[in-house]
């Protein structure tokens, strides 16, 4: 048992928490509105929870980046132009969290929160004009080259895209799969797979950041059992995403996410 003072069930809802995360960034991503609320609701600091949640989700992007493998033949030249974009993002969302008040981010993650809802509620229909889109500027069979519009609008976004996953991680998968499917030619599965890269990269930086300048903030064990969920849940969201109902994950995504409105509300 990893947490024996807080007890065998304290540790298995954020073992579960983790393998739910896990499963659903591989998948569409905005897992840390499963994980975030739990710890929040189990009495953790705000600020704490992001940065060991953040810190075990790694072990999850590892797995479904290795799940979607397949799908990012031919696109090293994007992930190469895209990539450190994302990281100085990550980086520059990372230093915000360290260096603003913490009351600042506890004012802010309510609003983060809604705003990672409203992209979880109106996700089919972003994905209906993505294709459409796709289905009108891509010959079939089509992968993603390169942007379809000016490459500094593109990389200014992942950008942003990165300072708020660095800063809050909650969704970021679910922006950048809009941004990738609006700027990119190629298929959803193809910008789902530069997306696992691009959090991945950014999840490492930013864990990178904590461990040299918050060290004394990270909860080492609720790192290590999200990290084993998550590396469980990432395999399987790889493996088994493309049969799952989105309906019923967006329903408990949703759902966790107003209890975690809730919980920083009142």
């Amino acid at each position: 048992m990893f947490l024996s003072s807080a007890g065998w069930l304290h540790d298995a809802l954020i073992l579960f928490a983790g393998l739910w995360a896990g499963t659903i960034n591989a998948i569409v991503g905005s897992g840390t509105l499963v994980t975030f609320p739990v710890l929040v609701a189990l009495g953790y600091a705000p600020v704490a929870a992001t940065i060991s949640n953040a810190m075990g989700l790694i072990a999850g992007n590892v797995a479904g980046s290795w799940g979607y493998r397949r799908e990012l033949a031919g696109l090293g030249g994007t992930l190469l132009r895209l990539l450190p974009a994302s990281i100085l993002g990550g980086i520059t969302g990372a230093w915000l969290l360290l260096h603003l008040p913490e009351d600042v981010f506890g004012t802010v993650a309510p609003f983060l929160i809604v705003v990672a809802l409203l992209f979880v509620v109106f996700q089919p229909k972003l994905q209906s004009w993505v294709r459409e889109r796709a289905a009108r500027d891509t010959e079939p069979g089509t992968l993603m080259q390169g942007p379809a519009r000016p490459s500094w609008t593109l990389t200014v976004l992942i950008y942003l895209a990165g300072v708020y996953g660095g800063y809050f991680v909650a969704a970021q998968g679910i922006l950048l799969v809009g941004i990738l499917g609006i700027f990119l030619h190629g298929t959803l599965q193809n910008a789902n797979a530069v997306k696992n890269i691009l959090v991945l990269g950014v999840n490492l930086v930013a864990a990178a950041s904590y461990m040299l300048f918050a060290f004394d903030r990270i909860v080492w064990p609720v790192v290590a059992l999200i990290a084993v969920g998550s590396l469980i849940g990432g395999f399987v969201g790889a493996a088994v995403g493309r049969r799952l109902h989105p309906v019923v994950l967006r329903t408990v995504i949703v759902l966790l996410g107003l209890v975690a409105l809730w919980i920083m509300v009142f």
